[in-house]
């Protein structure tokens, strides 16, 4: 059962699709570029006072690297109608709307504590904004997941 019909209320599913994926791909290559160009002060939530920043930096980038292989396994799947493909993407995809939101709450949180209120409300509200929309991308690619699935299991009931 798909969740959505049309992506953006005028374009197709598959083209959505392809847009995520590239839209992933760039904005992850994005990220490793302004890791290692510009001076971030990077933190982790759990293991803040146990790594050193080099760490969380290279930690940071694998997870951009992992983010831009998936999408390029989307992309393709998306091209080739191939469910395999971007059921990594799918999977995954999810989780890490968890993890922005999970991210975003505790960024606010901690620039509340610290007496920045204006920083605290930016991050809260334009994070939410990104997990909104994130997920409705989701949904996006996840509609069409269940579009290819089942074009592929009509296909394989004809094979057998």
């Amino acid at each position: 059962m798909t969740v959505l019909r049309t992506c953006c209320c005028c374009g197709s599913l598959r083209t959505g699709t392809i847009f995520t994926a590239i839209a992933g791909a760039i904005l992850a290559a994005a990220g490793i570029i302004m890791i290692y160009t510009l001076n971030l002060d990077l933190r982790t939530i759990l293991l803040d006072n146990l790594l050193p920043k080099w760490a969380v930096k290279l930690i940071l980038a694998i997870n951009f690297c992992m983010t831009i292989l998936i999408s390029m396994l989307l992309l393709y799947g998306a091209i080739k109608r191939h469910m395999y493909f971007m059921l990594p993407w799918v999977i995954l995809g999810i989780l890490l709307a968890l993890g922005l939101l999970i991210s975003v709450i505790y960024t606010a949180v901690v620039e509340f504590n610290e007496e920045r209120n204006i920083e605290g409300t930016i991050w809260l509200i334009g994070g939410i904004i990104a997990v909104v929309v994130y997920l409705y991308f989701w949904c996006v690619v996840y509609s069409y997941f269940q579009i290819v699935r089942k074009e592929f299991e009509e296909r394989s009931k004809y094979e057998r």
